[in-house]
């Protein structure tokens, strides 16, 4: 959201109230206050009528500061709030000098300067990292009085800026407006499923703002040397996490927001679906299973997509009989191949759904102001939304999953959680608008929890769509709806990437695209990417997407693939624990791994699986891939060829066949 004219000039209808100095400073316990009126304090005259920040530094955990900004703090108790994980027993260093206070933790402090200029400087070893400069920390009013409050951190020469969720445009955010807000925008527009008011850079550090609602930011693009956030109401809340290496800033993001939980072995395996809209009965995806098997391909889980449900219903966590006469049967029949289960969901229920007047009556649904159900037409006829800050609620909803549980589905695709109304009222009292973007963390944590309950810890994984900070602990998600193309191909993996950049763990994708059917080209291209990313599956919106539905050479590619995947599995597991125990994500964007390599600072067509492992996807018709390779000895996997690193390689494979890396010395 930008607030300025140009650099010198403020938008009509704006009032802009900025920190203008350190007029005082004190300590408060383990807290460095410092109180910021918007002029400096020439006499005592000058202390009246006048707008005064206050500015809190703290530091929750060692090598992480807290900064909040206030303006008027007698507000309500304003839920939701991210759950935070801090360490009490850390206590930061203060002190309060003639020239500069400083707060310090770890190997990172803050030092305000003392005077008439708004000059607040963050340290990383020894060295500045970012700052706080003129006319940064503000309280703004717009033209309908609606007050926000805003800060803004300088970027030096050089310094990129990732993360923000899983955003499908350029991989660096630089000269880009983000606003975290949850939209069902599909992957080719600037919205997200997955909003994370989280990034980080290549100076090393990293940038959490501690705000449910929509933060605005502005990324180098109303001030090109600068990130702006700022968010609506009268207090703002941010931490700065010091690395220096970007996988230790992960780790401590993960070490305040959680960690993922470690999914199951047999979740890494390949997942096929019946698709969407496509037509399908216990025949039909019988005929998918044995055709798999027949050619030799390794199946893991089969999940049943919307239409397992009567069109109209749902969700009403009913099998529609016609289609399926005797489910139980067929989920036993399925089984007995080895094969896990997984059904659709979503947290919407039709009017025509059994369950909406009994949901009603609970009061379990979000309500309008009026006390009515809150209804709309959108995806289901008149479908309401259940009210997951109702413990009551959640127990409702979960009840009739344990029923599906107990029939043998073994885990479930959460999808939507982002269409939530921003003047509905939860059971809670919480603020709408903070709710909006919460709600997939509530809808997810649920469902996660009832698993763990009924199938055990480390059994527990879902395919959810939506998500915010802290839902990196409720395993895993996918890229949501991308058409069948190579520039979607190319744009799912920089949401990939930017996902695993704001502390995601675990990823998957729809293989050939979701949207439209796939060229044999671009699928079989499409499979080896899908089955060298953390989690696999096969899925399309109207069309089927067994490998031979495309051609029989598609099935070959699909068996070829997952060989090589099922060959790696231990190093993926090994992978896969780390992201569990430190939140260093399976799918890494190449800074990751090499962050004093300035190349890969802007690659977004790579990626490095795990630690050890490069794999560079084909993104063309004419099965030419130009890659990067880093300084050091590599061997190719598929061929045990020696390469050196230190440059680029453009080179053409076939369709069992892509440049897929290993560092020398690595054990896979």
């Amino acid at each position: 959201m930008k607030f300025t004219d140009g650099y010198w000039l403020i938008k009509e209808g704006i009032q802009a109230h900025f920190a203008a100095c350190p007029a005082e400073i004190e300590q408060q316990g383990d807290e460095l206050v410092v109180y910021a009126p918007e002029k400096p304090i020439r006499h005592r005259g000058d202390t009246l009528n006048m707008q005064l920040l206050t500015v809190r530094y703290s530091s929750p955990i060692k090598n992480v500061i807290r900064v909040r900004i206030s303006h008027f703090e007698g507000g309500l108790d304003n839920r939701p709030n991210f759950p935070l994980e801090y360490d009490p027993s850390f206590k930061p260093s203060i002190r309060i000098q003639e020239k500069e206070a400083v707060l310090e933790s770890g190997d990172l402090s803050v030092s305000v300067e003392r005077g008439d200029r708004w000059n607040i400087t963050f340290i990383g070893g020894g060295k500045p990292i970012t700052k706080n400069l003129s006319r940064s920390a503000g309280y703004i009013l717009n033209n309908t009085k609606q007050p926000y409050i805003k800060d803004e951190l300088s970027l030096s020469v050089g310094e990129l800026v990732y993360g923000l969720g899983e955003r499908f445009g350029p991989f660096i955010k630089n000269g880009q407006t983000v606003d975290i807000w949850n939209a069902d925008g599909g992957t080719a527009s600037e919205q997200a499923y997955k909003n994370i008011p989280f990034y980080m850079t290549n100076r090393g550090y990293g940038v959490f703002i501690n705000d449910p609602g929509k933060v605005s930011l502005e990324v180098g693009s109303e001030k090109t040397a600068r990130v702006q956030f700022c968010v609506s109401g009268e207090y703002l809340e941010y931490f700065i996490i010091y690395g220096p290496q970007p996988k230790a800033v992960l780790e401590r993001y993960a070490a305040l927001t959680g960690k993922p939980a470690m999914p199951p072995e047999w979740s890494f395996g390949l997942w096929l679906s019946t698709s969407f809209t496509t037509s399908y009965d216990e025949k039909t995806v019988m005929s998918f299973i044995n055709g798999m098997e027949e050619r030799k391909i390794p199946l893991s889980v089969f999940h049943f997509d919307c239409f397992w449900m009567k069109g109209f219903n749902w969700c009403d966590f009913t099998w529609d009989r016609e289609t399926f006469p005797d489910p139980k049967g067929m989920l036993s029949r399925i089984k007995a191949k080895g094969i896990k289960i997984c059904v659709w969901i979503n947290p919407y229920i039709a009017q025509r759904s059994v369950l909406f007047e009994e949901g009603k009556k609970g009061g379990y649904f979000l309500k309008r102001k009026d006390g009515s159900v809150y209804q709309t037409d959108q995806w289901q006829a008149g479908m309401a939304i259940v009210d997951f800050s109702n413990p009551a609620a959640a127990n409702w909803y979960n009840s009739h999953l344990e029923k599906l549980l107990d029939m043998g589905v073994d885990c479930f695709k959460t999808d939507f959680g982002e269409k939530i109304p921003e003047d509905a009222v939860y059971f809670d009292g919480g603020d709408p608008e903070r709710h909006h973007n919460f709600y997939t963390y509530l809808y997810n944590k649920s469902v996660f929890e009832l698993l763990e309950k009924k199938r055990g810890k480390g059994e527990a994984v879902l395919f959810a769509r939506s998500a915010t900070t802290g839902g990196q602990k409720f395993p895993l998600h996918w890229g949501g709806d991308c058409e069948s193309t190579f520039e979607a191909m190319a744009e799912t993996l920089r949401g990939g990437l930017s996902l695993s950049m704001s502390g995601f763990g675990f990823w998957s994708h729809d293989i050939g695209g979701f949207e439209g059917i796939p060229n044999a080209s671009l699928f079989k291209r499409w499979l080896a990417f899908g089955l060298l990313s953390s989690h696999s599956r096969l899925h399309g919106s109207h069309s089927y997407r067994v490998p031979w539905s495309v051609d029989e050479e598609s099935a070959e590619v699909c068996r070829f693939f997952a060989e090589v995947k099922g060959r790696l599995k231990p190093y993926i597991l090994k992978a896969a624990k780390e992201a569990h125990e430190k939140g260093i994500p399976v799918l890494r964007a190449m800074l990751l791994e090499f962050p004093d390599d300035p190349t890969c600072a802007y690659l977004d067509r790579q990626y490095m699986l795990g630690p050890d492992l490069l794999v560079a996807p084909v993104f063309s018709e004419d099965n030419e891939v130009t890659y990067y390779l880093p300084e050091g000895e590599w061997k190719q996997y598929l061929t045990g060829e020696t390469i050196k690193g230190g440059r680029w390689i453009t080179e053409k494979h076939g369709f069992l066949s892509m440049p897929i890396l290993v560092r020398a010395g690595a054990q896979l």
